[in-house]
């Protein structure tokens, strides 16, 4: 919620009377709906199924043949990708229905347990946002995971049940284009800079030691060792990953 409610903020502002397309609508515990329409957006819930905020079910939920080209000028849509088998679609029709120059924001789990409804596929991270991005040509404005805009927004941090966020706009209109493939090559974002320079979870963990430092010199003293080991750990099952999938390549 926190992070569909700063994309508002930072994107909706002073857009009254915007059509707002929300994919994976479902109200199963919470919805976007109210952040957009007290901002004065029409909205529109989408999902596989009718339901609590659900105000169109297509009748092919990878085929929106009901819905035009270009028909929104923003779509969202949040905690939904990973229970759809071939999201791939799914965001290909996004796209599809927003209008040309129209926003697309999208997030999805990176970490949470397996909760299916009625299935769950799929996790994110930064990359897969911005390959998302790139595989149908949008510019993409913002990716991260697990980021938020200052040290000081902590709910926007979990260990284990963190959130990929990708905004991105569409700079054609017409149905959704693709990357040339045949020329494709990878090329790795810089994470800060894709991010906004929005602070990681490890930044965040390091501020939380400064600030114990700061704010409780006794404590900090009595108990630093065991903060210190806290943050190593984490950083220790990042490098012990990354050795995994490197093949126990040393990594310093």
């Amino acid at each position: 919620m926190k992070r569909m409610e700063w994309f508002a903020d930072k994107h909706v502002v002073g857009k009254r009377g915007a059509t707002v397309l929300d994919v994976g609508s479902y109200d199963v515990n919470g919805c976007y709906k109210k952040i957009f329409t007290s901002r004065g957006c029409h909205y529109l819930g989408l999902d596989m199924e009718e339901g609590p905020n659900v105000d169109f079910v297509p009748e092919c939920i990878y085929q929106w043949k009901e819905l035009e080209d270009d028909q929104f000028d923003i779509v969202v849509s949040g905690q939904a990708l990973e229970h759809i088998e071939f999201f791939w679609l799914t965001v290909s029709e996004m796209v599809r229905v927003t209008k040309e120059n129209g926003l697309i924001c999208i997030i999805a789990p990176n970490g949470f347990e397996e909760h299916r409804y009625p299935v769950d596929c799929w996790r994110f991270f930064t990359d897969g946002m911005v390959a998302l991005g790139r595989f149908n040509k949008l510019d993409i404005l913002n990716a991260h995971t697990n980021r938020a805009p200052t040290v000081e927004d902590k709910e926007w941090y979990s260990e284990d049940c963190a959130d990929a966020m990708l905004i991105a706009k569409k700079p054609y209109s017409g149905k959704t284009q693709t990357a040339d493939l045949k020329n494709y090559r990878c090329m790795p974002s810089d994470l800060k800079v894709i991010s906004g320079n929005m602070i990681s979870y490890n930044e965040y963990e390091i501020s939380k030691l400064d600030k114990n430092k700061k704010l409780n010199p006794e404590a900090w003293e009595e108990n630093k060792e065991t903060y210190i080991k806290k943050v190593k750990k984490k950083t220790k099952k990042i490098k012990e990953l990354l050795q995994k999938i490197f093949r126990n390549q040393a990594i310093k």
